[in-house]
């Protein structure tokens, strides 16, 4: 995408496209373990349909060109990345989040002002993900903790993505055990119930506030799922570009692009 500039706001390294005019901004987060490099197939195509538009791609703390911290709770996390959206002049921005990226993009729209939210591939119910992980914590807290990590992976099924985009994913991260342990803190010392409450009075939050919500998935949701997102927040767009697992907008870059741009 032509006119990037890599530089930091706040804390955060980022990647920095395009020029402000009348569009709201996108601010993009990646998911646990990547970063920014992720977004290139999208931004390319976003270059295309949506010519100038400003972009700001973060590393996540921890992640990339961005410093570690001690704390990577959800809501500490979203005062960072706020801290770096005030930085770069961005006003009520779109927010873009794909894996934790959703669920981190989720918490700051109920904290702070954005002009909508694109949840990508990521359930805010942690339900069975939530067993598997406290099963798993014993693993996680050792020296085999990749195991872990790479248990999981297997269920994302990157051999859907173009070669391209397999090769992006399997190259572009980096799961260090205090990212995996810190950002995971919340779903393992939380109760289920008591995360689905707190993601319920976000997701009122957000309803009330008036702003668009949609959440772009690589399959069609778990009907249980659905019926609860649709229940807190009844206006929610779900799009589905199926054929690249946990990636669709990798999978589909045009079209996520084309979302965007909408």
């Amino acid at each position: 995408m032509s006119g990037t500039h890599r530089q930091y706001f706040g804390d955060l390294a980022a990647d920095s496209h395009g020029t402000a005019d009348d569009r709201p901004p996108l601010v993009l987060l990646h998911g646990l373990s990547y970063d920014r490099r992720q977004w290139g197939p999208v931004l390319e195509e976003l270059a295309v349909v949506d010519p100038g538009r400003r972009v700001l791609a973060f590393d996540l703390p921890g992640h990339g060109d961005s410093p570690r911290r001690d704390s990577y709770d959800l809501g500490e996390v979203a005062a960072v990345v706020h801290r770096a959206v005030n930085d770069a002049g961005l006003d009520a921005p779109v927010m873009v989040g794909h894996s934790l990226g959703g669920a981190l993009v989720t918490v700051y729209a109920a904290m702070y002002p954005v002009r909508g939210v694109v949840n990508v591939d990521q359930p805010l119910l942690v339900g069975g993900f939530g067993d598997v992980l406290r099963r798993a914590e014993p693993v996680l807290r050792s020296p085999a903790y990749g195991q872990v990590w790479t248990s999981l992976l297997a269920g994302m099924h990157i051999e859907l993505l173009p070669p391209a985009a397999r090769e992006l994913v399997r190259t572009a991260t980096t799961p260090r055990q205090d990212l995996l342990l810190g950002y995971w803190n919340e779903i393992l010392v939380t109760p289920a119930e008591d995360l689905g409450e707190r993601r319920t009075r976000e997701m009122d939050v957000i309803r009330s506030s008036g702003v668009a919500y949609r959440h772009v998935s690589g399959d069609e949701l778990p009907p249980a799922y659905r019926r609860w997102l649709e229940s807190v927040l009844p206006d929610v767009a779900v799009t589905v570009l199926p054929g690249g697992g946990h990636f669709p907008h990798l999978s589909h870059p045009a079209e996520f692009a084309k979302i965007l741009a909408g």
